[in-house]
């Protein structure tokens, strides 16, 4: 089955008891028992929901994973993964990641006694000489947020693979459309729903994917102690976005790209930060391993100031100043304040995200008026 045929049909049947073809929304607690735990496979809303159940098996088919738990939020999938290691376990981690990711390993994790270390994956042997015995867990997010690097997912999980640690895969900027993680050796894939699979920037949600049966019961675990589960009405909504999945990353991806042309060629634009540029650092390794190359882009000014950062993103029209990614609409957001506030400075300059960096999110609209509406702001 072809991934454009599996967006809207796997792990999808019609319900049982009426035929209706899309799941329906199980707004339900609890279920009756016909004695003490002799039940139709559901007991308690927190433990399991079949709209939840049907999402569940719609990514995981889209990853090629045996199984899928999803989450209430994307950083909830986090918790959930990180809450399996213990006290003196040791954690490798790309150092140009998603600020909540950051803050939750520093702030929450570290405290309990897991250590990080935060090295630039893009160097293999930099990965290579980052991993202890105690590393149990290799943290990859690619690309990268916000600077848009790619790391050789394959290389990266032989590594993790030979030390006897899981390689885990934050696959949100790609989404499944245009990544595939467990095809190319990583252990455990996971997404923040909020964004490509829900699609439309009304819901919070989170999910972890894997073949590993042994990690999976872990986080089922959680899902069951912890309680971070999504209700059903969020699960329902992140169901109907997949079913256009692929037609709004394709459309986002065009766009991106023709974007991509106007800033590159912009008189008062410094870089740009784009995995489908041939002068992009990883470019190769892009082609290889994605479908396209995203539709998420970085840049900065050639004034390279805060203050003109803050004009440019201050004056669009059409592009929204807004937290997030992955919705229909344009985004346009500063990193540095806004989803990477949480990273201390020197932190961030030493990663090479500048103050000044701007980060575009590319929705479906005309391309014609994102870029009418981008250039008129850097001209303003």
């Amino acid at each position: 089955m072809k991934f454009n045929t599996k967006a809207i049909h796997a792990g999808q049947e019609p319900e049982k008891t009426s035929g209706a073809v899309m799941p329906p929304i199980f707004q339900t607690s609890t279920y009756a028992q016909k004695a003490p735990n002799v039940h139709q496979g559901y007991d308690y809303a927190r433990v399991g929901n079949p709209t939840r159940t049907a999402l569940e098996k719609m990514i995981a088919g889209l990853e090629e994973a045996d199984s899928c738990s999803c989450f209430a939020s994307g950083v909830a999938a986090i918790d959930a993964i990180l809450k399996t290691l213990r006290p003196g376990d040791h954690v490798v981690s790309t150092n140009d990641l998603y600020g909540g990711t950051y803050r939750l390993f520093r702030q929450v994790f570290e405290p309990y006694g897991i250590e990080f270390s935060f090295i630039d994956m893009t160097d293999i042997d930099e990965v290579k000489s980052a991993i202890k015995d105690s590393t149990k867990l290799v943290w990859i997010e690619t690309p990268t947020n916000p600077l848009l690097r790619v790391i050789d997912i394959a290389k990266v999980a032989k590594i993790s693979s030979d030390a006897g640690a899981l390689s885990v895969v934050d696959n949100t900027f790609a989404s499944p459309y245009l990544q595939q993680p467990l095809l190319l050796g990583a252990d455990v894939t996971m997404h923040s729903t909020t964004k490509y699979l829900g699609g439309h920037s009304d819901i919070i949600g989170g999910a972890v994917a894997s073949s590993n049966e042994e990690f999976m019961e872990k986080i089922r675990f959680q899902v069951k102690t912890s309680g971070a589960v999504p209700g059903p009405m969020d699960c329902y909504l992140v169901l109907r976005g997949i079913k256009t999945l692929h037609l709004r990353v394709q459309r986002s991806v065009e766009n991106a790209k023709q974007v991509v042309d106007l800033l590159e060629s912009h008189p008062k634009v410094e870089k740009v930060y784009y995995p489908g540029l041939k002068s992009h650092a990883q470019h190769h390794i892009a082609a290889k391993q994605m479908n396209d190359f995203g539709a998420m882009v970085s840049f900065t000014l050639k004034d390279d100031t805060i203050e003109k950062a803050n004009e440019v993103m201050s004056n669009t029209e059409i592009f929204t100043l807004a937290e997030s990614l992955g919705g229909v609409e344009s985004l346009i957001s500063h990193p540095a304040s806004m989803t990477h506030g949480s990273i201390p400075r020197e932190v961030r300059l030493k990663a090479g995200l500048t103050d000044s960096l701007i980060r575009l999110s590319l929705g479906v609209e005309d391309a014609e008026d994102l870029i009418s509406d981008l250039k008129q702001a850097i001209e303003s």
